[in-house]
Order: C-alpha cells, then structure tokens, then sequence
C-alpha cells in the first residue's frame, strides 16, 4: 500500500466516503497520482511459480487496472498482462488479455461493455462477436489474472451482493460468504473474510478479503485444471491453512447442492431381484438378491429366499449388478470430482499426486461424513528439484527422500509416486524405506531411467504406458515410429524382468487416444461424454484432434500403445484401470472400451477395475468384488457389461457403503448435463 498519510487525510472527507464507500483506501483517491499496488505469490501444487503484480490508478473519474502474471510451469513460462478499466464506481468499460492462462491456452482477448446496448463486444483472434450483456454485467476472463477476481469481489459488494452477476459471454457468477478466518500476520493475527465464487470456472473457488476489500489469497484451479493459489506475499507463511480450508469451505457446499442425489441410509437394503457380475470372473447369476446391512454385504440369496420385513428394498428386476469401479490415476483436483465419480460409479480413487493438504483434508472430511466423493486412496507425490519440476514436495539428498517418505506415511498414504525429475540415484532409497513401511512405489519413470531400471531399484507399478512402449519397441513422440517386434530377445528379457518383480501397469491409454485421434474424427464418436461436461469445461477438453499431415504418425503411436498393451496382458502381466485427467467420469469407461479393443475380454476389462486394483492395493479382504463380508461398494446397470463392455456407462445406482445416490443430480450438482 502506498499514500497512506494522503489515504488517511482524504477520509476525513464525508463527501468522498458517502461516494466511494467500498473501495479500499488507497483505492478511494480519485486524484490523478493516486494509486494502490500490490503482488501475490503464485502457486501450482502449492510450490511457489510467479509472481503476479498489479496498479490501480484513478484518472478523470476511471480507473485503469494492469496486471503483470507470470509464472512458470515444468520449465515453460505462462505471461498474461491485462488492462482493465471501469469508471471510478467500478462499472466495467473495457478488458485487455495478452499471453497465456496456462502453457496450452494462449489469450489475446478484448472485451469491451457497450452499456447503453446492453452488450459487450468480444474479439478474439481479430474476429469481434457480441452477446446480450444485461444490467449488472461485469468483464472477466477466467481464473487470472488474480486482481481481476478482486475487482469482482469489489463489485458485487457496491452493488449490494446481487444473487448473481452475469459474465458475459459465459453465463453468471454465483458469490457466497463463508466463515472469517483468522490468520498470522508477522507478529499478530488478521481477521479475513470468506468467498466462494461458482461459476467463472468449472467448479468454486475461495478467496479471502481484508477489512479494506483488498484481496489476500485465492485458492482455484488453473486453466489445465490444476491446483492454483495466490497469496499475498506476506500472507505467504498461511499457504496452508487457506488450502485446508477451502477444501472444506467447497466440500461443504457441494454437498448441499448434491443432497438430492442421496437416498437416505438404512440399517438394512436388499436389492432384489438382480443379476450379479460378482467380479471373481464366476459367470454371471440370474434372481438374486444382495442383503447389506450397515454397510456391508451380509447375504447373497436366491431372490425368493430372504425376508424383505424392516428392509428397504431397491428391485434390481432387468438390472446387472458389478463391484463398484475403481480409477487407479486420479488426480481429485477439485471437490467437485466426487459426485462425478459416484455419478460415475467409482467408488474408490488412487490419487496419483496432489496437494499434500488438499488431499489429506479432503480424504478425512470424505472418511468422516463431511462431503460426497468415493473412498480415496493417497500415492503420495515426490519429485526431484529442477526446471520440469512439480509440486511443493521435492527430495535431492537420501536424507529428505526418507523424511518425505516418512511424511506420507504418517499422513496415511499408502504408496509414494515418483515424478519424473526425480534422480535415479535416489530412488532405491525411497523405495526401500516406502517398503520397509509397508508402502509401495508407483509413477512415472525418471528421466535417464529405463522401464527396467526402475523396476529393479524398487517400484512396484508404472505410470502411463508411454514408458513400457519406449523401451520395448523404440516408440518415441518426436520420433517416426518404428516396425513393432515384440519377439526380440531384448524385449522378451525386459518382459520377463517385469513378470518377475509382479510389474503392475496403470496405461491411462484414454488419454493417449486423446491427444493422438485425428482432426477428422470428431472427438465425440470416441467419447460421448464430451456433450455432457459443464460448459466451462467443454472447450478446453473437446480435443480437436491431430492435423492431416500429422495424423498418420499419430494414429500409429496409439495403434503401438494398444499393441503394446495387449502384449502386456498376454504375458500375463497386471494391469489397472485408471485415467488421469481425461475427460470427468466418462473417461474409465473409454478405458475399458479401449481394453477390450486391445484383446481384453469384458469380465477381464471389468475386472481391471474392480477386484485387480482392489487385490493390488492389499484391499482385497474388503473390497473388489461382490461377495459376503466385503463392504457394499456396487453399482447397479441397467443393461449387461458382458455382453458390451461399454454398458458399463448404464447407471442406474451407484452404491457406497451402502448408500444409495442417483446419478442424475450427482452430474447436475456440477453443471454436467
């Protein structure tokens, strides 16, 4: 803050206060020197990346705001300079944005509000389109630059907290109060107060204001849809505690919003009538009933054998019931994942790296009642310092890869991911003390490490199938792809080193046909659920395929990556289903479409997500398929996945422990049609 003596003397003006009451100090000078300034500490994964500095000045009866964001993800550098302007009682005229929101997404966008039209001009790439802009409108382009949400935040309190505040050309802006926080502040404390904004991206955001309405921290996510923070610098110390609330500021309003989607828990449910895929790989069983009681499966009879009485009952006549699925590559970036994967029928996700205090505050308040999402299970991330490093979690010596690993597991994760700037040389010492914990070792292979070497310093599962196809058959992204052999002796060497050490492969090959399927196929034919994503969502992730004069080499990376994926399973080795960050919910279904595409049979491709990745993370006594004892995780289909593997998209109940949720609001609850 700058001009306080000049801040503190104009205040003593009524005329100015009665005029300006909301803005913050600093702010509240309309002569032309006047200033207020500021910078946030910009973060992905909590790890420190940029910097993001603004000015605000006064000049005439505007205000002209620049911005200038910038920081840098796993080396590549992602600048965003804006110029905002609005008249002194912050009525939007115009909006500037040139650079990138994230290291996929170029902007260079102009916005400009034609008020006494009730429209705002919008032009991209040199072509001006113009939609309805109704009284109240506000510009604003996404998640960044950080100093436009608190103007938003300035806005909606001069304009006395309207419901809603349309941005066009997206849709409205929904802001909701939540609890005051207090914070350290150098020496004492700082009382904050809470916001969550819905609406400007796919799912909400919290942010935090001071007595002067400047902004202090936000806790978002990015345009890759990654964990995102700003905090002033020296609110920097409070990284956490904003992370740990906004988890549960965001967990508790989603699950008033998907309240509906929950039939009310009984001590007793019978679902009758049913024909039960139990996931052992024994063939299916027509007229029978499943008995569950608080929460686990205590009967499994012929339907005309049980006594209904004090039971609820859910008529399964028609319907084809599976263990509930599991998605081994999960990156639950957002609270807003859960009901999308109930929705979706996964009743267990493997985090495969996140925030260390988003993902364990989430999985206590999941655990404990608090929030709608499946059971989570934490691989907890660990990389090596250098320009491609991600994460706040980093280890460079023996030393700090023990004590992280140690960290993880105090925290209760149950394996370690190894990122890919991680030094080979590092890791026999994390993998032998994640064993001798009881933990075990997944992720990506370390750069100037083989498929091969990795397994024998110690990972127990590998991360994406691009590393097994590189070393087996040569195929690299830059690279023309080569003849596919698979009987070589030096390829057969490397298969039977995987047999050996029980080498499990979570492939994620949904996501590769995302990136590899060409321009002339319309993302849709391959994945349907592309129509149904929530708008915010919808044009960063309908792909638009590879050019023409590329295709040809993408289709055979991906025609290798299924070849090398169907080796795999003949060789008898493991393999888990799992997506990463594909498309929300729909994506484990391409997977296992994908499976069988690959030579899998149904039950095989079913059971790669249910009783394998149960069995491989040591859950097996509990989970994975459907047999007496084991806790109710199920999911009810309406037509038989046997028969086509991609009925299993056909929910007609997800089932968690017990409790019974619709899909329909689940999907409604975060905007999916």
């Amino acid at each position: 803050m700058e001009l306080d003596t000049l801040v503190a003397s104009i205040m003593k003006l009524t005329i100015v206060l009665s005029l300006l009451f909301v803005l913050p100090a600093t702010a509240q000078v309309s002569d032309n020197s006047a200033t207020e300034q500021g910078s946030f500490v910009l973060h992905k994964f909590a790890k420190a990346i940029g910097k993001e500095s603004y000015t605000i000045r006064h000049t005439d009866g505007r205000l002209t705001l620049t911005s200038d964001f910038l920081f840098t993800d796993r080396g590549r550098q992602v600048p965003l300079k804006t110029v905002y302007t609005a008249t002194d009682s912050l009525q939007p005229i115009s909006l500037h944005l040139d650079g990138k929101s994230s290291r996929l997404s170029e902007l260079k966008d102009d916005m400009h509000l034609e008020a006494e039209q009730h429209r705002v001009a919008v032009t991209k790439r040199g072509e001006t389109s113009y939609f309805p802009a109704p009284e109240g409108s506000f510009l604003i382009d996404g998640y960044s630059p950080v100093t436009m949400q608190q103007m938003l935040l300035r806005f909606w309190l001069q304009h006395e907290r309207p419901a809603q505040i349309p941005i066009p050309p997206v849709g409205n802006v929904h802001i909701e109060p939540v609890a005051d926080l207090t914070v350290k502040l150098g020496s004492g404390t700082a009382k904050l107060h809470g916001y969550v904004i819905t609406g400007l991206i796919w799912g909400g955001e919290t942010l935090w204001l001071d007595d002067r309405q400047q902004l202090v921290a936000l806790v978002s996510t990015d345009a890759e849809f990654d964990h995102f923070e700003a905090v002033r610098e020296e609110y920097e110390p409070s990284l956490a505690t904003f992370i740990q609330s906004a988890a549960k500021n965001n967990l508790d309003a989603l699950t008033k919003l998907a309240a509906s989607a929950r039939r009310p828990q009984t001590k007793r449910l019978a679902i009758t009538n049913v024909t039960l895929i139990d996931g052992t790989g024994a063939p299916p069983v027509s007229g029978v009933t499943v008995l569950v009681e608080d929460g686990l499966i205590r009967r499994i009879v012929r339907a005309d054998r049980l006594d209904t009485k004090n039971t609820t009952v859910l008529d399964g006549s028609g319907k084809f019931l599976i263990p509930g699925l599991w998605d081994m590559h999960a990156h639950y970036e957002q609270v807003e994942w859960g009901p999308i994967y109930l929705a979706a029928g996964v009743t267990t996700a493997r985090d495969c790296g996140n925030e260390f205090d988003f993902i364990t505050t989430v999985r206590d308040a999941l655990r404990s009642g608090h929030g709608i999402g499946p059971e989570l299970l934490i691989a907890g991330i660990v990389d090596g310092s250098g320009p491609t490093s991600i994460g706040g979690v980093t280890a460079d010596t023996p030393e700090e890869a023990i004590a992280v690993v140690r960290r993880y597991k105090a925290a209760g994760a149950l394996q370690i991911k190894i990122y890919s700037s991680m030094k080979p040389s590092l890791v026999p010492n994390i993998a032998a003390e994640a064993h001798r914990l009881g933990m075990t070792i997944t992720g990506h292979v370390p750069n100037g490490m083989t498929s091969v070497e990795a397994v024998e310093a110690g990972y127990d599962q590998i991360n994406h199938l691009q590393y097994p196809m590189r070393d087996l058959v040569h195929v690299q992204r830059d690279k023309p792809v080569p003849p596919l052999d698979f009987t070589t002796p030096e390829v057969q060497r490397q298969i039977a080193i995987f047999k050996q050490h029980h080498t499990v492969f979570d492939d994620t090959v949904s996501l590769y046909e995302t990136f590899e399927h060409p321009d002339s196929v319309p993302f849709a034919t391959l994945e349907p659920g592309i129509t149904h994503v929530a708008p915010q969502l919808a044009e960063a992730l309908n792909s638009p395929g590879v050019p023409a004069k590329d295709a040809p080499q993408a289709i055979a990376r991906f025609n290798a990556l299924l070849a090398t994926l169907r080796e795999l399973h003949k060789d008898g080795l493991t393999i888990v289903a799992g997506t990463d960050q594909n498309i929300p919910g729909y994506s484990l279904h391409r997977e296992l479409e994908l499976y069988v595409k690959a030579g899998f049979t149904p039950m095989e491709a079913l059971q790669a997500a249910t009783s394998v990745p149960a069995r491989v993370m040591g859950l097996e006594k509990t989970v994975g398929t459907v047999q007496v004892g084991k806790r109710a995780d199920l999911v009810l289909l309406d037509a038989d996945p046997l028969a086509e593997i991609s009925n299993t998209r056909r929910i007609a109940k997800t089932i968690v422990g017990g409790a019974v949720y619709d899909p329909a609001p689940l999907w409604s609850s975060v905007g999916f049609k």
